[in-house]
């Protein structure tokens, strides 16, 4: 029959560095497993090893949550809107938010996998004709979360001044004298180009220029007023700050998601404070090119 080793309360108290009375304690609470010997209480040295690795994973795990935490506010978007909205909550959260510059569908996957907290859509789907929220719902299927609304857009293409090609729509980039200048994958544009080519029932075949990637609106617009390219997909903001004209295509949703965690209830909170705010909404009309009638809005918030 093997033998166990066991421990009498003075040698606990030496093995931990802990007083008798703490000892005492814990077996009370019934944390240290012990049994009586006569007048002694002892413990066996598996119970006390179980003890310790149980401690050891409270620990662990209470360093993880708090250093999930205490990692910065992290905001994954292109639009100028991001960074006055992060200046903004700089101020309520008394910390200085991260920011991502990823286009909305890489933002999306970074907030499914915990890379970020907030990120803004402009996802089209050509199917309900809507924005974001068939996307949002196809992904976030086990997570809580919110939509707010930020802004309306008017998205469109740029062209060369005089628009020389006489490009009006999504079809006439088809044609064959027509060179584009595309945004990377996951870019809110990109789905645009990809959700209206599939309408019309093209593919990335019939368009000279798909592969040519540029990762921000500036960087199309700019390939176009170089004579790089004839055509781009943008937003009507970024064309007033570039050498091109504007054709307008489709007014485009722009929002916030967030999951509905302990973490971001007061970054919820606190954005919600900032939209409704008269002062934050005088600065993006003053940028031109936005709407922002309906900016605070809770458009969809899920329950788990």
């Amino acid at each position: 029959m093997m033998s166990t080793t066991s421990y009498t309360i003075e040698e606990l108290a030496s093995i931990l560095k802990v007083s008798k009375l703490t000892v005492y304690d814990l077996i009370k609470k019934g944390t240290l497993p012990a049994y009586r010997v006569g007048r002694q209480m002892r413990v066996d040295e598996e119970d006390l090893t179980d003890y310790k690795n149980q401690t050891k994973n409270v620990v662990t795990s209470q360093k993880q949550e708090k250093k999930q935490k205490t990692r910065p506010v992290v905001i994954s978007g292109q639009d100028v809107s991001l960074d006055l909205l992060s200046k903004s909550l700089e101020g309520e959260l008394s910390q200085t938010p991260l920011r991502l510059y990823n286009g909305s569908l890489n933002s999306l996957i970074d907030l499914y996998h915990g890379k970020c907290d907030i990120v803004s859509l402009h996802l089209y789907d050509g199917e309900s004709d809507t924005y974001n929220l068939p996307y949002v719902k196809r992904l976030l299927v086990n997570d809580a979360y919110v939509v707010i609304h930020l802004v309306k857009r008017t998205a469109g293409l740029y062209v060369q001044k005089g628009n020389p090609h006489n490009i009006q729509c999504f079809k006439d980039i088809a044609e064959k004298d027509i060179k584009m200048v595309n945004r990377e994958r996951g870019a809110g544009a990109r789905v645009l180009l990809d959700e209206k080519l599939k309408q019309l029932g093209l593919s990335a075949s019939h368009i000279s220029g798909y592969h040519n990637i540029v990762t921000t609106h500036l960087a199309a617009a700019s390939a176009v007023s170089s004579g790089k390219a004839d055509v781009g997909i943008g937003i009507e903001n970024v064309a007033r700050m570039s050498d091109v004209e504007f054709i307008p295509l489709i007014e485009e949703q722009y929002d916030l998601v967030l999951l509905k965690q302990e973490r971001t209830e007061e970054i919820i909170a606190s954005i919600k404070k900032i939209l409704s705010s008269e002062s934050f909404q005088q600065q993006l009309l003053s940028l031109n090119g936005y709407k922002t009638d309906q900016m605070g809005e809770v458009l969809y918030e899920s329950i788990l």
